[in-house]
């Protein structure tokens, strides 16, 4: 089964490019299948990681980011792929 853990943030004003970079930067215990970056408007920020592991697995997550980065706690979801289209 896969699994896609999702993290965004919305940065603090003016900090999305930081927050990106922090982001980025973050590493997780463990090899993802895939993992992604992405950035919206209003300075947010998505990280996408990918495993081979049943749905409520203990998987490693991004942390929190200092709170002057970011307007409010990170949003966590999970996923579990249903297949291709």
């Amino acid at each position: 089964m896969t699994v896609a853990l999702m993290w965004e943030a919305r940065a603090a004003a003016g900090r999305g490019e930081e927050l990106l970079a922090w982001a980025r930067a973050q590493s997780v215990d463990g090899t993802p299948l895939r993992r992604e970056a992405f950035r919206a408007p209003q300075d947010r920020v998505l990280v996408i990681t990918w495993w081979d592991a049943p749905y409520d697995a203990d998987l490693p997550e991004l942390p929190e980011p200092d709170a002057a980065l970011v307007t409010r706690p990170v949003h966590r979801w999970r996923f579990e792929s249903v297949g291709d289209d």
